[in-house]
């Protein structure tokens, strides 16, 4: 009976409820093992065992299929190919290449469709960086292919193998199935050894150690990297209701970000927004290295049209694909959007599923599929001995805009950088629509270094000040909603008007003009030292008497909210200019009122 269990790779169905089947018996499977369903070869994934039946979760429209019809194991899990050709593709929620399908089957997927997930034939120029005779552990680099102009690939031991090289192949030009070396296993057994790794998706690849997080992810965007920053391996949320600019945030944190590689996985996302992605990110010029953008860019699409099954592994797969750069040695940053429609697709398994749920009629293990996505970031040591780190920006799309709901509720648990989107903002034109009252970042401490090592000792410090301010402006705001602002005594009028110099100026960003769209670190520092220069000036002429009425009369607040467009990104000096201009506004009210 036992054999029977272990030799039989092949089951009945007997129950079908949408894209979950019932298999009768015990018909040999494993948890999470990746299997066959029915005449077409629909591929699915084994979610529940017991002695009496099977459950599996079908990755495809499963319309058509009737009990009785087979399903067949694989042996292995769902995994995903790691090899040359990644990066510039487009795969669906389980690595099948999109435009490899549309080449052969048109522009619609069809069910059970049969592609390489990578390009097999193609040859890369592979350099050899390991000899014959010496001992390779696990995640050791044994060749380098330039994938791209932009990224190199380096080949690695997977890393539950280690041996010593038996032989080993020349410099030239390989296909990713092609032996590399042969290595001789500790149990004497040889094993050849290609481009091409599997790995499973729900299984987060080994590191040595995590680091904890020093060095920021700068994105080019002032309310995120002065106000909010997230750090090289950290986690952030976005949630917003519709139209406040998720989507928009996380293109340009892909667009301009320092990361060395970008993984987008659209998650249930409209298709016309994919689509936008895949013909922006074709024609961006990666500002770095002068490429195409996509030289450094892997898309996952999972449209809401696609099957909901495939939706839930789409987050895993590209985890997955990120985690094996990040072995390299590279910095990956992960824009998952939207992480509401991956768990509105648990939701829907669960509800197939017959699971009790919990509240608003989410799973009761919601919490800890999203701790488990999660965790996965992280700076780490590999198993190479080189430094990588998967950085993952998870947008959040709550119903109505509504923060309470489960998944916004239980991502801020489990993420330390929150930048929640605000409709009034986003209807105002103001974007990033960021609202800077509620988001905040736990990684300001962890940073504190970095920024008084590479940007200057005072950043913090101004920051600090810059938010503090906007409070004011906020208390203030509740007392002139009330009685008008004509009241307020000319200091907390000034703070007003200081607050509209920040929100505008600083905190408002236009992705459309050319110095703009992202703006360095140091000129970021050097606007927030101008407006707190220039409120220094202000407090000092409002404390000598001079009504706020005055102050204005030079229009010196607009011409500093100019200074974003105004004062090119390569030509920090011009800021000494408008620093003499404070001063001459300065004397010229005391002149005037003297």
């Amino acid at each position: 009976m036992d054999n029977k269990a272990v030799n039989v790779k092949t089951g009945v169905i007997y129950g079908i409820n949408g894209p979950i089947v019932y298999v009768k018996g015990d018909a040999g499977f494993q948890m999470h093992e990746m299997v066959y369903v029915g005449k077409e070869h629909l591929v699915g994934e084994v979610i529940s065992l017991s002695s009496g039946s099977t459950t599996i979760q079908v990755y495809e429209e499963t319309t058509g299929i009737r009990p009785g019809e087979m399903v067949t194991g694989s042996g292995s899990p769902v995994s995903v190919t790691l090899a040359p050709g990644i990066l510039k593709n487009i795969f669906d929620g389980i690595e099948r290449p999109l435009q490899a399908i549309a080449e052969t089957g048109g522009f619609y997927i069809s069910r059970g469709v049969n592609v390489d997930s990578l390009d097999t034939e193609k040859l890369w120029d592979t350099h050899i960086t390991v000899k014959k005779g010496e001992h390779l552990y696990p995640g050791t680099i044994i060749a380098e292919v330039p994938e791209t102009p932009a990224i190199t690939h380096k080949v690695m031991i997977p890393p539950d193998m280690e041996g010593t090289v038996l032989d080993v192949a020349s410099d030239g030009k390989y296909k990713i199935t092609d032996r590399l070396l042969t290595l001789q296993l500790s149990d004497g057994s040889e094993k050849d050894i290609t481009m091409t790794q599997k790995w499973p998706i729900r299984v987060a690849r080994p590191t040595i150690k995590r680091f904890p997080p020093v060095k920021p992810l700068i994105t080019g965007q002032r309310i995120l990297d002065t106000l909010f920053p997230l750090a090289k391996g950290g986690t952030a949320a976005i949630p917003g209701g519709f139209g406040t600019g998720k989507t928009m945030t996380q293109h340009q944190i892909a667009k301009w970000s320092d990361a060395d590689i970008i993984i987008y996985i659209g998650c249930g996302e409209r298709g016309n927004e994919m689509t936008q992605v895949l013909e922006e990110f074709s024609e961006l010029i990666d500002p770095k290295s002068g490429n195409p953008l996509m030289d450094r860019t892997t898309l996952i699409a999972n449209t809401s049209n696609m099957p909901v099954a495939a939706r839930e592994a789409s987050l895993y797969s590209g985890l997955t694909l990120a985690e094996y750069y990040r072995d390299m040695g590279y910095h990956v940053a992960i824009m998952a959007d939207s992480t509401s429609r991956w768990a509105e697709a648990l939701r829907e398994l669960s509800g197939r599923l017959e699971e009790m749920p919990a509240e608003e009629g989410f799973p009761a293990y919601l919490a800890s599929r999203l701790s488990g996505f999660y965790e996965r970031a992280g700076m780490m040591q590999n198993l190479n001995g080189t430094e990588g780190s998967v950085s993952i920006i998870g947008a959040v799309s709550p119903q109505g805009g509504d923060f309470s709901e489960p998944v916004t509720q239980n991502t801020k648990r489990f993420v330390r950088c929150f930048w929640g989107l605000d409709k009034n903002l986003a209807y105002a034109r103001h974007f990033p629509a960021i609202q800077w009252l509620s988001s905040y970042s736990e990684y300001l401490i962890d940073l504190a270094q970095w920024y008084t090592d590479n940007v200057d000792k005072r950043f913090l410090d101004y920051r600090n000040r810059i938010v503090y301010i906007l409070t004011q402006e906020s208390n203030l705001m509740e007392i002139v909603k009330l009685i008008g602002s004509d009241v307020l005594p000319d200091d907390q009028k000034l703070i007003l008007e200081i607050a509209k110099v920040i929100r505008v100026g600083f905190l408002q960003q236009n992705a459309f003009h050319p110095d703009d769209t992202c703006v360095p670190m140091s000129k970021q520092f050097k606007m927030m030292e101008i407006i707190l220069y220039l409120y220094k000036k202000s407090r000092a002429l409002i404390s000598m008497g001079m009504p706020m009425s005055v102050l204005k009369e030079d229009k010196i607040f607009d011409k500093i909210i100019a200074i974003k467009y105004d004062i090119p990104n390569n030509k920090p000096e011009m800021f000494d200019d408008y620093k003499q201009m404070v001063d001459a506004f300065y004397d010229n009210v005391i002149e005037r009122n003297a």
